[in-house]
């Protein structure tokens, strides 16, 4: 989803009113200091905010952490759907903000059939009942971005319907374009925050949000995910159904199962425990190792079990991705993690990880930290890797030395540690890492086979051929650019965002000054003149001019007060 930069004065008062309620509640719960940090404040009312301060009591008795999902709560759909990606995000958030937000419900009212009647006739162009042979009006389901109703196509086919909510993609957009305001304010204005790239992570669940607002692409995904298991008798994908989709309505085939969870109705039925652990531990591995192509979130209510032990996923609104060159370093990764070997293990992590530029790696600390992580905390004393601490170590230590993870990684490693915490439910002897070794090897084997050898080398030398076709026409332009003088060389400046910031409040705060200086003048002159109309003998003119001076004044002090500098 393409989000606008909107600047300080020109867009950001287009969203004015949603801009002063999300700041209100961001005092509300107890974090002006965060709005003070961020320079912000003047778009709150300042009696609102001496209002709002006084129901502190009510406010510390809850963490902040409990605070920060009360505030996404209130702030709707997407600042929830924000909250939940979030929480996949261990690599920058904290674990207890993890837990807070893992509890995080975008279970909402639905919103009325006539509604959804007039969306599904709209996209599929028809009426519904020459549409469908029968369709509830109740819904099944209902969440922030749309609601899921039972419906039965003309053939007699059952199905389910997800209709998007009513005018959700603008509210998703104001919001999102104020989302990168605020991260643009937090880079600047706070230090430590330019670490984690705020406004990266804005874009990229910018980019999440118009996967998931986009029915046809989870209608690809689905189709994607049929063909990679078409000959897979251990998984099944639901049908959907093309003819009957659109960007705003999706109709799938209509899946009875078992919840992966349900530990009694799974023995009701017959199923074997075990082997649906196995499974889903496989088809994971299938997923990442062999494809690349993954479910970024298989939680327990998108699992269903069917009878055969056969593994059913749903909701494909959230996909992951890793190159062949990805899978191959995370292989190396998880064979040296597994044989102990921290030399291996960094060299690996080094391919994997992101760093900005101007940080140093110190290599030595780097794999004395891993070599701790892989003794004291990874493998336990049946020489199992915990993928979950795994997971949380790694994490950790990466931001010890001012490493990231790129998002799909993390993504991965998030699905695959919620696979194994089902599966260890399921069945308490599962070992990911020892499932994981055949497709560990069969990566490391095939790198050295003779047609992926013959490959690369083709490639090396076609980029090569490239390069050398492309060396004489570049040399040649810069000579052209020096003989005429066009020749220019940019100077990148850094550091001075600060202190030009300072200059612009201190500016600002001067021209107030100036102008409530003028007023109180002007007002004297208005006044000493008599100039009618009057009261009470004095010029009404002149008495507005001294009452404007006066607040704009007070606002100038309280803004002076807060900031701590007089």
């Amino acid at each position: 989803m393409a989000i606008r930069k909107i600047g300080i004065i020109s867009r950001t008062y287009q969203h004015v009113n949603r801009y002063r309620q999300i700041l209100t509640v961001l005092v509300k719960y107890g974090f002006d200091d965060l709005v003070d940090t961020l320079k912000i404040g003047q778009y709150l009312e300042i009696g609102l905010q001496f209002i709002v301060r006084n129901r502190r009591e009510q406010i510390e008795k809850h963490t902040r952490a409990e605070r920060v999902r009360m505030i996404l709560e209130e702030l709707g759909p997407t600042f929830i759907k924000f909250g939940q990606i979030a929480s996949t995000r261990p690599d920058m958030i904290p674990a207890e903000f993890i837990t807070e937000l893992e509890k995080l419900r975008d279970d909402v009212p639905p919103f009325p059939y006539e509604q959804v009647r007039e969306i599904v006739e709209e996209e599929l162009r028809r009426p519904l009942s020459e549409t469908f042979a029968h369709f509830k009006k109740a819904s099944l389901a209902a969440a922030s971005l749309g609601q899921v109703h039972r419906a039965r196509l003309k053939d007699g086919e059952e199905v389910v319907v997800k209709v998007q909510r009513p005018d959700i993609r603008h509210t998703i957009e104001v919001d999102l374009e104020i989302l990168l305001h605020l991260a643009t304010l937090l880079e600047r204005h706070v230090e430590n925050a330019r670490v984690h790239r705020p406004t990266k992570i804005v874009e990229e669940f910018a980019r999440v949000m118009e996967q998931e607002l986009d029915y046809g692409t989870e209608r690809a995904h689905l189709e994607r995910f049929a063909n990679q298991f078409l000959n897979d008798d251990t998984v099944y994908v639901p049908k959907v159904y093309r003819d009957y989709s659109t960007g705003r309505v999706l109709t799938m085939e209509y899946i009875s199962g078992v919840n992966v969870t349900d530990f009694d109705a799974l023995e009701e039925n017959g199923l074997d425990r075990r082997r649906i652990a196995s499974r889903g531990a496989e088809l994971i591995l299938k997923q990442v190792f062999m494809y690349g192509f993954f479910h970024a979130d298989p939680h327990p209510g998108n699992v269903f079990v069917l009878p055969g032990n056969v593994i059913c996923y749903l909701d494909f609104g959230m996909i992951g991705r890793l190159n062949r060159r990805g899978r191959e370093d995370f292989a190396d990764f998880v064979y040296g993690a597994a044989a102990r070997d921290a030399a291996k293990t960094t060299t690996a992590l080094l391919r994997l990880v992101e760093r900005d530029e101007e940080v140093e790696i110190d290599v030595r600390a780097l794999e004395r930290d891993v070599g701790e992580m892989l003794d004291l905390h990874v493998v336990t004393e049946l020489g199992r890797v915990d993928m979950g601490r795994l997971l949380q170590q790694l994490l950790g230590l990466l931001g010890k030395h001012q490493l990231r993870v790129p998002a799909d990684f993390v993504t991965m490693l998030k699905a695959m540690v919620t696979v194994e915490g089902v599966g260890v439910m399921l069945d308490p002897e599962l070992d990911m890492i020892k499932a994981a070794t055949p497709y560990v090897r069969k990566l490391k084997m095939d790198r050295f086979s003779p047609r992926r050898l013959l490959g690369d080398l083709f490639d090396s030398g076609n980029d090569l051929l490239l390069l050398a076709r492309e060396i004489p026409s570049g040399a040649r332009e810069l000579l052209r650019l020096a003989k005429r003088g066009g020749l220019r060389i940019g100077l990148e400046h850094r550091g001075f965002e600060k202190m030009l910031d300072t200059y612009e409040h201190v500016a600002n705060r001067v021209s107030f000054a100036i102008v409530v200086a003028a007023l109180i003048i002007g007002s004297s002159l208005i006044v000493l003149s008599g100039i009618p109309p009057k009261w009470y003998e004095i010029p009404v003119i002149g008495l507005i001019g001294f009452l404007a001076a006066g607040i704009m004044g007070f606002m100038l002090l309280v803004a002076i007060i807060r900031h701590g500098r007089m």
